[in-house]
């Protein structure tokens, strides 16, 4: 979800840094099968002296722009107490937002602990990708306890809401999951857009693309476009924000 949604971030003008924070360097190796090979976002934790210049990988468009998960640092570092790298991820995005990215997207590892919590603490937004399945439903209401107790150490936090994904609407389990997170939560924390569960995704990520631009890729490039219309909405982007 996150390449597709920073694809169409781009795509609407913003200048976009994916940045690739899960240890298994998923969004990374979906783009660049050289991305085992670069310096990335915990090289950069685990060492200062890395400028950010040297872990930017730019794309074909001028607007988008990824940072892989890397080489460098501890893989397990997901397992770290919440705070450890906190003051890292903050001057990680004080420099992007200093380079002129107008828009920085991180895909974390699942939970609320360790640098998934820092992540948190540090941005502006937090957007919650759930797969339309019933026992991931009855997990959400902790996980939004979860972000509230974040919120002691960053007031700022804006839940922009839960993304409801893998939607298959000829099977009723997932149907009716949907509908039970609907009627779980008010309406202003769950997305109207609904991501499918679509083959063309695999096919997608198989041949390192966005799923926008491959030929039978419009509907899914809508899907995005109204994921990013509503991001857009709870939380403006492109604006200087001086609260880190």
């Amino acid at each position: 979800m996150a390449i597709n949604l920073a694809h169409s971030l781009a795509r609407a003008g913003f200048r976009t840094l994916l940045v690739d924070a899960d240890p298994q360097g998923s969004v990374g190796l979906s783009l660049t099968r050289q991305s085992r090979l670069l310096s990335g976002f915990y090289d950069f934790l685990s060492d200062p002296g890395i400028p950010l210049e040297r872990i930017i990988v730019p794309t074909r468009m001028e607007t988008f722009s990824l940072v892989t998960a890397g080489q460098g640092g501890d893989y397990e570092i997901g397992g770290s107490p919440t705070g450890v790298h906190l003051s890292r991820v903050r001057s990680f995005l004080r420099s992007v937002e200093a380079r002129g990215f107008e828009v920085c997207l991180i895909d974390t590892p699942a939970g609320l602990f360790g640098l998934t919590a820092d992540v948190i603490c540090s941005s502006h937004g937090v957007l919650i990708p759930q797969q339309a399945e019933p026992l991931g439903i009855r997990s959400l209401p902790k996980m939004l306890e979860g972000l509230n107790r974040l919120r002691v150490i960053h007031p700022g936090l804006k839940v922009l809401g839960v993304a409801l994904t893998m939607v298959q609407k000829d099977m009723e389990e997932s149907r009716d999951s949907v509908a039970a997170l609907r009627s779980l939560l008010p309406a202003e924390l769950v997305l109207g857009t609904l991501v499918p569960r679509d083959a063309l995704f695999v096919k997608a990520s198989a041949r390192g693309l966005p799923v926008g631009v491959m030929e039978d890729g419009v509907g899914a490039l809508a899907v995005f476009d109204s994921m990013r219309a509503e991001i857009e909405a709870k939380l403006p982007l492109g604006q200087p924000r001086g609260d880190l």
